[in-house]
């Protein structure tokens, strides 16, 4: 039986940390296993402690270029989604995922969806190096995206709020 927790590790390609905070497992279904994470949970940001102000869910696909934060107002980003690596699980309580700069996001108010951090990207790409596979891999996730958070592709559109109920 999977862990209720979960360790989420983000680091940056060359090993630095990026993100790392405990979660609770909601579900597991065919788009990957969602998490959430409640108001005052202690993190740490870039290596430095940290406490969670905004509650969100975060969905981490079984096999995708991506992961995506689900966020309730006041956060202006409605959806919010890392390019990263795919997934490396360690066991069932620790997800492992390398963050690759490209972010894309969709704003609450307007509805407008935006790419973010192209230029982290290219600088990132050319001081650690980032494989030509990666590269291709990042940038189909973060273009599929673009066009997901916008047209009403699921669980994007919708569907996420079941999961986001269980944490506000």
């Amino acid at each position: 039986m999977p862990s209720d927790v979960v360790r989420v590790i983000y680091r940056k390609y060359d090993g630095s940390a990026h993100r790392d905070y405990p979660a609770r497992r909601l579900t597991e279904d065919d788009l990957g296993v969602w998490l959430g994470v409640p108001f005052g949970t202690e993190s740490v940001y870039h290596g430095r402690p940290s406490v969670e102000k905004i509650p969100f869910v975060l969905l981490v696909p079984h096999h995708a270029w991506w992961t995506c934060m689900f966020n309730p107002p006041p956060r202006t980003s409605e959806v919010y989604c890392d390019i990263a690596t795919p997934a490396r699980w360690e066991s069932d309580d620790t997800v492992h995922l390398i963050d690759l700069d490209l972010d894309v996001v969709r704003r609450r108010a307007t509805g407008l969806v935006e790419l973010l951090d192209e230029d982290e990207f290219a600088e990132h790409r050319a001081r650690f190096g980032y494989p030509q596979d990666v590269v291709v891999e990042a940038e189909a996730a973060a273009q599929w995206l673009y066009g997901a958070l916008g047209d009403g592709t699921e669980p994007f559109a919708s569907s996420y709020r079941k999961w986001l109920a269980l944490v506000v």
